[in-house]
């Protein structure tokens, strides 16, 4: 055979010892013909022998400590170990030590133009929260200090957003008054801020962050879309200036009470809403259109509550139709330790709440970090924000404010603003505290009507038209997600449609894990390459073999539909041979390189079809076993009844070494 060789090495471990076996590969050969050459055949070996303690200590290090965080720690004395270690809790810590005027002249410009936005927002998601507008502002100074200290991104502006307030105010409105029962609202809403931090907390200490990955990029996608437009209809109660108005979240009864109460319309209110949010709306889509002009979108909502403001208070006599905010509290933040709630008959729907805005708000806070950490090219820790997300929150609980978390509105504002580290928070703290003041008198002929605007216009942006194409192009169970979620949140309820969104998805993974890919191999001639028959045309089949690829763990899940499928494929093989008056069928080859891994179900299942097949004078050989599973179906025996012969390193050794057995011997 002519060989254009190179040297490959092939470590293989026997009874634990390791030997290096060197061959020459062949890239021209006319395999599978029974006349090729001889080739020489490599052994399947075991990995090397680990106690079970072994096993379990780097199985638990791969799910838990996939990054190595105490890599660093390495050969280091115990005083660097302590300052790498104050460095790891306190991120401040180490871009501090090089903070100039040069730094801090990006993150001032930064902190006070996010500022001008995160102001009037804030009162709006508190009223979207049903919590008293005030509560908003709070929120927007405690939680950015703590986070700017804690937190590993550089661009998250942090403070209250409109999904989690959706949320929060959709499931405690469900079961307490907030007007009639305005203290014991708030003290639910203090709690279940409170839990969302220890959750928040507690996934970042116990490394648990991979529960949120059940919420997939498309259900979230649905969801957010879903949770826009209903937050979107419930501000028509402000755009209109209705008094009387629906507490139920769902499309229809939103609807119904927006026509039923047509008669507490009020035409200034009309105009002044639909005016400034147009206003807004353009400013939104010309920074769009030209992202160096991101101020004029961020300076949007505040410019639209001064001008607002001012045009009430000059028309306070005539325009008694609209509406506003009225007195707020000045002074900082006020202790709430005393109002969270950790007993009695509704401390269940205060921990239900936190989990569920805590999950969503955790889920936005870290898919943002990242997103502006990969467009400047630095990692963001995902276990030390969910440290820092549930540590502000669990502050936050105890000085008045409600769940916050990194908005993507702001955190754009701030990127785009030149925001150099996370000072930009702490200057958009101290110009929150400055309002809190001085300047809240301000305020007081604030429209409701304005917070209304101000709310659309933000929620619009989670609505991502593109997002949900791409998904029916790329992957229609993707889409059927999406829009389960979607539809979810709008004829259903808010906290179900989160729960049909983390259901498909659960559903999908079942689907991957209970009906894997089963395919068919042929040889690409001239090679020793084996693919997919349906996916490469030139492949070809080979005499006598059927050769089957699984592509996914074998478990006690999907081992009966696997045997199934696979019994399902001989038949077939066998009629399509008949048909066509080939050569009988006398092997059935498994590919298993895609096959990580097995329990004893899956063992159970490849001896029963090899006794399947004995029965009807066909073989089956294994190929390519990895370590893992080589390891078990050496411990359970399994492969005294398959027999030495039945197992090879790869797919062409397997046909070319069975083929030559086949060959009449002179």
């Amino acid at each position: 055979m002519g060989l254009n060789s190179n040297r490959v090495d092939d470590f293989f471990s026997h009874n634990g010892n390791t030997s290096v076996t060197t061959v020459k590969v062949s890239t021209e050969i006319t395999m599978p013909a029974p006349e090729a050459a001889t080739m020489e055949i490599h052994t399947v070996c075991l990995p090397p022998e680990k106690t079970t303690f072994q096993k379990l200590k780097h199985r638990i290090s791969d799910i838990f400590f996939p990054d190595d965080p105490l890599y660093g720690f390495k050969n280091q004395t115990w005083c660097k170990k302590l300052v790498l270690g104050i460095k790891s809790l306190f991120p401040i810590c180490q871009w501090g030590l090089e903070y100039n005027l040069s730094l801090f002249r990006s993150d001032i410009i930064a902190g006070l133009t996010i500022a001008s936005l995160a102001i009037p927002q804030g009162i709006s998601y508190a009223k979207l929260a049903n919590l008293p507008p005030i509560v908003g502002l709070y929120s927007s100074f405690v939680p950015p200090l703590i986070y700017s200290v804690l937190g590993s991104s550089r661009h998250l502006a942090v403070g209250p957003v409109s999904i989690a307030s959706l949320v929060m105010g959709t499931m405690l409105s469900g079961s307490v008054s907030p007007t009639n029962e305005p203290i014991l609202y708030l003290q639910l809403a203090f709690t279940a801020t409170f839990f969302a931090g220890v959750f928040h907390a507690s996934l970042g200490l116990l490394r648990l962050g991979f529960i949120i990955d059940f919420l997939s990029k498309a259900t979230l996608l649905g969801f957010m879309a879903g949770a826009a437009v209903i937050v979107s209809l419930q501000q028509l109660k402000g755009l209109f200036g209705i008094v009387h108005f629906t507490n139920k979240m769902q499309l229809i009864p939103v609807l119904t009470s927006v026509f039923e109460h047509k008669n507490e319309w009020s035409w200034q209110t009309i105009v002044m809403g639909f005016g400034f949010l147009f206003f807004m709306l353009t400013a939104r889509h010309v920074s769009m259109r030209n992202p160096k002009l991101f101020w004029v979108s961020a300076a949007a909502p505040l410019t639209s509550v001064i001008l607002s403001t001012i045009l009430v208070f000059c028309l306070k006599s005539k325009a008694h139709g609209i509406s506003y905010i009225g007195h707020l509290q000045k002074g900082l933040n006020p202790p709430s330790l005393n109002m969270l709630y950790f007993n009695g008959q509704h401390l269940a729907l205060a921990i239900k709440t936190g989990i569920v805005t805590g999950m969503l708000s955790l889920t936005e806070g870290i898919a943002v970090g990242r997103t502006f950490a990969s467009l400047k090219n630095y990692q963001v820790d995902g276990n030390k924000e969910m440290m820092a997300i549930g540590l502000m929150n669990m502050a936050g609980s105890c000085t008045s404010c409600f769940v916050t978390t990194g908005s993507f509105s702001r955190s754009a504002v701030n990127y785009n603003a030149g925001a150099q580290t996370a000072v930009s928070n702490i200057v958009l703290a101290a110009a929150v505290l400055v309002t809190l003041l001085f300047l809240m008198p301000l305020f007081y002929y604030t429209p409701n009507v304005i917070l209304a605007a101000i709310i659309i216009t933000a929620v619009i942006g989670l609505i991502d038209y593109q997002g949900a194409y791409k998904l029916w192009k790329v992957d229609k169970l993707d889409f059927l997600a999406c829009i389960s979620s979607f539809f979810g949140v709008l004829f259903i309820s808010v906290p179900l449609g989160l729960g049909i969104a983390v259901g498909v998805s659960v559903f999908k993974i079942l689907l991957h894990v209970t009906r894997p890919n089963t395919v068919v191999l042929g040889n690409i001639p001239r090679t020793q390459i084996y693919q997919n028959l349906h996916r490469y045309k030139e492949a070809s089949r080979v005499p006598s073999f059927l050769i089957l690829a699984i592509e996914s763990p074998i478990y006690f899940a999907n081992s009966t539909y696997l045997q199934e499928r696979m019994l399902r494929c001989i038949r077939e093989e066998e009629e399509r041979i008949n048909e066509n008056h080939e050569s009988i069928l006398k092997s059935v080859i498994i590919d298993m390189t895609a096959v990580t891994a097995i329990d004893t179900s899956g063992i159970d299942l490849l001896c029963e079809l090899r006794k399947i097949l004995e029965k009807r004078s066909l073989q089956l050989v294994l190929v390519n076993p990895v370590g893992s599973v080589m390891e078990k179906l050496h411990q359970s025996n399994a492969l005294e009844s398959f027999g030495t012969s039945s197992v090879y390193l790869t797919v062409c050794e397997a046909v070319g070494d069975i083929s030559a057995s086949w060959k009449p011997q002179p």
